[in-house]
Order: C-alpha cells, then sequence, then structure tokens
C-alpha cells in the first residue's frame, strides 16, 4: 500500500470528523422589547454641504426584531483537526448615517472591511476590551481593515456621528448561529462532545447551557431571554 501524505492524511481526518457531525438547534424564547431607543442624530460638519439622509429602521414587529438580535455560540476554541473558517472579508459599511449590518458575527481570525459609503467623512473606533482601534477620519470610496484575533464583544463607533452604532460578536470558533424572527436557530456539524452552548443579546447579556451532542443524534438547547424570572 502507498503511504498517503499529510495533506490526504488531514482531508480523511476532517471528512470523518463531518461525518460524525450532528446539529445543535433551539428556541429563543423572548416576551418584551429589549433594545434601547437610539440617539438623536446630530448634523455634521463634515458633511461639505451635502445633506445625507438619516437610513430608517426597517424594523415592524418589535419581538421578531428582538429574536432576530440573539446570537447563539459554542464556547472554548475548535477540536484539533477541524477546518478553519473561510478566507472571506466581511463589512460593516458607513451608510446613510448608519452602520450596515449593524450586527455582524465572526469567528476570532477574521479580518472585517469598513468601506464609507457616504459623501461625507466617517471616523470608525471602539474602545472595546477584545479589540481597541481608530480608524482616523475617511472619505467616501475608501476604505479600512481591522483583523479581529481573539473573540469578544466589540462596540464600534462613530466619532463625528453620535448616533451610529455597530456591534461585532467574534466567537471562538466557527460553531454560531443567529436566531431568525420566529427564534429558530441551527448550528450545523457539530463533533461529538459535551459543549457550553451561549445565547447572547447586546441588551440581555449573556446566557449559558451544558449539552452532549452524541452520533446520530441532534440536541437541543432553547434559551428564555431575558430569565423567565426576570420576565414576570
Amino acid at each position: 500500500m502507498r503511504f498517503k501524505g499529510p495533506t490526504v492524511l488531514l482531508a480523511l481526518a476532517a471528512l470523518a470528523l463531518t461525518a460524525c457531525a450532528e446539529n445543535i438547534s433551539g428556541t429563543i424564547l423572548i416576551k418584551k422589547k429589549l433594545t434601547r431607543r437610539s440617539v438623536t442624530p446630530v448634523v455634521s460638519v463634515y458633511q461639505r454641504g451635502t445633506a445625507v439622509e438619516l437610513g430608517q429602521d426597517t424594523k415592524t414587529d418589535a419581538l421578531s426584531f428582538e429574536r432576530s438580535r440573539v446570537v447563539i455560540y459554542l464556547e472554548g476554541p475548535a477540536p484539533a483537526g477541524v477546518a478553519p473558517a473561510s478566507a472571506a472579508v466581511p463589512q460593516v459599511a458607513q451608510l446613510d448615517r448608519r452602520f450596515s449590518p449593524d450586527l455582524l458575527v465572526i469567528p476570532a481570525g477574521s479580518t472585517v472591511s469598513f468601506p464609507n459609503m457616504d459623501p461625507i467623512f466617517h471616523n470608525i473606533f471602539s474602545l472595546s476590551r477584545a479589540k481597541t482601534f481608530d480608524l482616523g477620519s475617511y472619505d467616501q470610496g475608501q476604505t479600512r481593515k481591522v483583523l479581529f484575533p481573539k473573540a469578544g464583544i466589540i462596540d464600534v463607533y462613530c466619532h463625528l456621528h453620535p448616533n451610529m452604532e455597530a456591534t461585532i460578536v467574534v466567537t471562538p470558533n466557527r460553531w454560531y448561529a443567529r436566531s431568525d424572527g420566529s427564534g429558530q436557530y441551527r448550528i450545523p456539524d457539530v463533533p461529538p462532545g459535551q459543549y457550553t452552548v451561549v445565547a447572547w443579546h447586546k441588551y440581555a447579556g449573556f446566557f449559558r447551557k451544558t449539552i452532549t451532542v452524541e452520533n446520530g443524534r441532534d440536541s437541543v438547547a432553547d434559551f428564555f431571554i431575558p430569565l423567565e424570572e426576570d420576565a414576570k
């Protein structure tokens, strides 16, 4: 038998992990509005006489909106032999004096682009513990990129427009999801083992559950946000 090289062996190991991987799914239950009202925007002296209309909120159902703002992920680093995240570069654009999207979820080690699509200056910064940066002021058509090497919650702002605010959730591995408007989520291809599932909402905080993923069996982790006793 001919010896298989390292590349082939790694590929076989990855296929083996995928073959025995299962899904984690669940329901996010939210019964009240949690998100705070946005700050009133202030006209910037950097507009160069160009009026930029503030983008309008598109949410119609408050509870559906709240459920769609929940991020679910697994704590801890990825098991050995699991392929890293995609090298694609996501973006948080500056458009209509807002961040778009204003909530982004990425695995640790990802790079994010911050393009300015407005005909005015923006100045993007963060003072978050997991990542501090200041991209300076830059005009329409320009962009800046930031590497996020470790997990954490990154709050992003614009020095020139106090209403602008975004959050980047950097997860410790590639197993994460956002719940939809009905509160359903699904994390696919999770290798067997014991995990702590984390649910996070910006204004409700962190919620954790320990589950065991077994071969041939999907796992369920439901969350009531906030805690049921707090919602009374």
